[in-house]
């Protein structure tokens, strides 16, 4: 996994050196900002605001915040970060953003069409956009330059064929976002793959505890479950509570990471995270936009940049607790 990021950062890096050379000039995180000052250290490059459906305190986007603000740093532009959970305050950010005139904006599109009118005022003043994450079927459409993250059926196709390997033949498939076309996504790819029945259990990932109750409840309902897909690192803590109350005995996967999911792999009680690496979807699209405004420069020729699927298990996910420490996993 630590081999990948560094082919794909050196690859970026590549990029950007022939760039100098060829050319010129749920609840809301509130916002945060990386001072200028890596590549030029003087003024800075440019602003470029990442606008996500993260809530605050949530560890996902905590390591895609950081993959921002880090490139940021390294660029010499400044970097804003906000995130809220409803669709309708997060198209609003990034109406700000607009009537604040930056020069680039990242988003994450879990409800696509309540954010599209948002980003067509983007697209419009000219401001490059970046899609992250979730949405990757509207980026283009909706006139961003490139989309960032991992296709989200794949992934979850590939989670199905694990479990199927581990001998999963009925799976519960923990949704924790309602709306979040992504997650959708996700237990369709492992639905088309497992082989066997699967079932959805919609969650509030603003509610742990509720979550563990509800996880609970299904499995001591119906003990044919033999398995728990969750798409959320919060929530795949609540589904190992909930089948240790339970006396369950369902294998548990999940998508994402965090410390907390990373010990539960090496102790044995989740299978395997699926890693999308979250970490460059911070860190790519900021490099992308201050390619873009240096150079001209797009990536991807109108496909999505993908940066996953991966697959975290017990064999390594002790070398990915190390590189968790410093923020990037």
């Amino acid at each position: 996994m630590r081999h990948v990021t560094r082919l794909i950062t050196a690859a970026v890096l590549g990029a950007l050196v022939l760039g100098g050379c060829s050319g010129g000039g749920g609840g809301a995180a509130g916002p945060t900002a990386s001072a200028a000052g890596g590549a030029g250290g003087g003024a800075s490059a440019g602003t470029f605001a990442v606008i996500t459906h993260g809530g605050a305190g949530d560890a996902f986007w905590d390591v895609v915040k950081n993959g921002a603000e880090a490139a940021g740093r390294q660029y010499g532009v400044k970097v804003t970060y906000q995130g809220d959970g409803d669709p309708g305050r997060q198209a609003q950010l990034i109406d700000q953003a607009v009537s604040e005139k930056v020069d680039g904006v990242v988003v994450s599109m879990a409800n696509p069409d309540a954010l599209k009118e948002s980003i067509a005022k983007a697209v419009a003043a000219k401001i490059p956009v970046v899609t992250i994450n979730s949405g990757a079927d509207k980026s283009k459409e909706f006139g961003a330059i490139t989309h960032v993250g991992q296709s989200e059926e794949v992934a979850g196709r590939g989670a199905g064929e694990k479990l199927k390997a581990e001998g999963v033949t009925k799976l519960l498939c923990v949704i924790h976002e309602a709306g979040n076309v992504g997650l959708d996504q996700r237990c369709n790819g492992a639905t088309a793959t497992l082989g066997g029945s699967v079932q959805r259990l919609q969650v509030d990932v603003s509610d742990l505890a509720g979550a563990t109750s509800k996880i609970k409840a299904k499995l001591q309902s119906d003990t044919s479950i033999d398995g728990v897909l969750t798409l959320n690192p919060a929530v795949a803590v609540a589904a190992r509570d909930a089948i240790k109350d339970g006396g369950s005995k369902a294998k548990l996967a999940t998508f994402d990471l965090s410390a907390d999911v990373v010990d539960a792999i090496q102790a044995g009680e989740i299978l395997f995270a699926v890693d999308q690496q979250q970490y460059l979807q911070g860190w790519l699209p900021i490099t992308f936009l201050y390619l873009y405004k240096k150079n001209l420069n797009t990536v991807g020729g109108g496909l999505p940049v993908n940066t996953g699927p991966g697959f975290v298990t017990k064999d390594n996910a002790g070398q990915v607790a190390k590189l968790a420490q410093d923020g990037t996993r």
